[in-house]
């Protein structure tokens, strides 16, 4: 019901106070008092964490909430919420003390609460998905996408051009669309020097920040720890420790690796991925701040993006200066960032006053800023011999425009610049797992069979997962997966023990394959 006009929860409401008048609901004829626990109090609380998590991120992602409660929530943006989720404690109490009330007084509600916790638990989509993921633990190994696991290249690359990485907070292709006007014009225009992907869609396990840097980093979606986690009460130490990353890659060719982020580097283990995936200087809000000319120039997620991409020039600089090997720089806006944005001063200026509530202006506001980057890296010759990839970390969440985005096909934003790359637009059937090979093939390394991670380069003619199988078939796939998470959190928990069973080859996915893939998919 909370996908219907908000006005509309008033009918109903009025309806059901009519029906519990007309019934008598809590005082029948024959009342008879039984001090009773109402079996429909914990479904009730289930569907209220549910539908707060629903009506706050849109989609509810059963692992970002397990993601984050293991990888930590310290330092998070998210005072507004916090307010909106005690409104929504107390509204949930209320319904608890009331129907512990009608339980008690009216015998006609003790005999059907019981069928209503029944349907209660039958109907909540967040069971569902947690019945899913418990099979999958529980069932022998399900290996189907960690058979496609291709290990990214050791060998050096051809060349080795600096890299430039800018994820914009849920800036997703998708606005680039005229009900939206002009919001995604200044990437538009950075689009039309170089390289722009279209049809990036969302596979589940790759929808917030650190999944969707995970799949576009490592080729992978991110498949929590969970029960493989040995303490199960303590924070992670270390995140997809199993398995090479860009950083891992790039550090090994000798390049210098910063990430910048607006954020604090504690929330989300954005901090302990980065570091351990061999990223030298890691800096987030708390780093950041230190060097701002006005310390209360912050807002409640952090940096602002104006503020963090000065700094980002200020890096680049300081390691073009260094001349000491190619660099590679990784930042995170945070403008676009839902409900509403966070739209820094230079956009204030340029745009005029913001209403706090149209994301809209927020888009225009972190594209217009990414774009002035670009140009002023370019302008002093900061970017000769650098690839850049301008892409989005996910979807976005619930927003003023959410209602316009749902019914559309939504896509992710993925943009490559570079001397050697001719501006074109390339359509394919893609996830964000294929922009890790991509990436990497633009910086001159040769992949086998164009691969890496599940993903496949865009600049090649190989077909991707979804182009072969199908989106719906790959996130069927991930829901029954164990090994791919083994691999992912190697070294992290007790390993499975070796069966007798000779080891299986790994699927190459090449038309030659396609007799082999038909064994497989039954």
């Amino acid at each position: 019901m909370t996908r219907l006009p908000w006005w509309t929860l008033f009918l109903f409401a009025i309806v059901w106070v009519g029906v519990g008048i007309k019934l008598r609901w809590g005082r029948p004829l024959n009342a008879r008092y039984r001090k009773v626990w109402p079996w429909s109090l914990a479904p009730i609380c289930i569907w209220g964490v549910y539908i707060y998590l629903a009506a706050s991120f849109g989609d509810v992602d059963l692992g970002a909430v397990f993601f984050h409660l293991q990888a930590g929530m310290a330092e998070h943006g998210g005072a507004g919420k916090m307010l909106i989720a005690i409104v929504y404690t107390l509204g949930v109490l209320a319904v608890l003390a009331s129907v512990t009330w009608l339980s008690r007084h009216d015998q006609r509600w003790r005999v059907m609460e019981r069928f209503l916790a029944i349907g209660l638990l039958a109907s909540n989509p967040m069971l569902y998905g947690l019945g899913q993921r418990s099979a999958a633990v529980v069932a022998d190994d399900a290996d189907w996408l960690d058979h496609r696991y291709v290990a990214p290249p050791s060998s050096d690359q051809k060349e080795a051009p600096n890299l430039l990485v800018l994820y914009l907070e849920s800036i997703e292709r998708t606005y680039d669309n005229p009900q939206f006007g002009d919001a995604y014009d200044d990437l538009s225009r950075l689009g039309e020097r170089g390289v722009v992907f279209e049809g990036l869609q969302q596979m589940e396990n790759t929808g917030w920040t650190m999944a969707g840097k995970i799949a576009s980093q490592c080729g992978v979606p991110l498949m929590p720890a969970g029960l493989l986690h040995d303490s199960q009460f303590e924070p992670l130490e270390s995140v997809v420790p199993g398995i090479d990353c860009m950083g891992d890659i790039l550090a090994g060719q000798g390049y210098r690796l910063s990430y910048l982020g607006g954020a604090s580097t504690e929330f989300a283990g954005k901090g302990l991925f980065y570091r351990g995936h061999q990223f030298q200087s890691v800096q987030g809000k708390d780093e950041l701040a230190q060097q701002l000319d006005n310390p209360d120039y912050v807002n409640s997620w952090g940096i602002y993006d104006d503020s963090l991409y000065d700094m980002t020039a200020d890096e680049i600089r300081r390691l073009d200066e260094a001349d000491d090997g190619p660099w590679g720089v990784v930042t995170l806006s945070i403008a676009g960032h839902a409900p509403n944005g966070f739209p820094a001063r230079r956009c204030l200026e340029r745009q005029g006053p913001f209403d706090e509530q149209d994301i809209l202006y927020s888009v225009e506001c972190s594209a217009w800023l990414a774009r002035d980057l670009i140009d002023r890296l370019d302008d002093e010759g900061l970017l000769d011999n650098t690839i850049v990839a301008i892409m989005s970390d996910h979807l976005t969440m619930r927003v003023s425009v959410w209602d316009e985005l749902t019914t559309m096909d939504r896509e992710n934003t993925f943009i490559l610049l570079g001397d050697h790359l001719p501006p074109q637009r390339i359509q394919r059937d893609a996830t964000m797992l294929d922009a890790f090979p991509t990436i990497l093939e633009a910086l001159g390394f040769t992949l086998d069979e164009h691969r890496a991670g599940l993903g496949v380069s865009l600049l090649s003619d190989q077909e991707t997962l979804v182009e072969r199988h199908g989106l719906d078939t790959l996130n069927e796939r991930l829901r029954e997966e164990s090994a791919l998470q083994h691999r992912l959190w190697e070294g992290l928990g007790p390993q499975r023990q070796e069966t007798s069973s000779p080891p299986q080859e790994q699927v190459i996915e090449t038309p030659a394959d396609q007799t082999d893939e038909v064994d497989i998919m039954r």
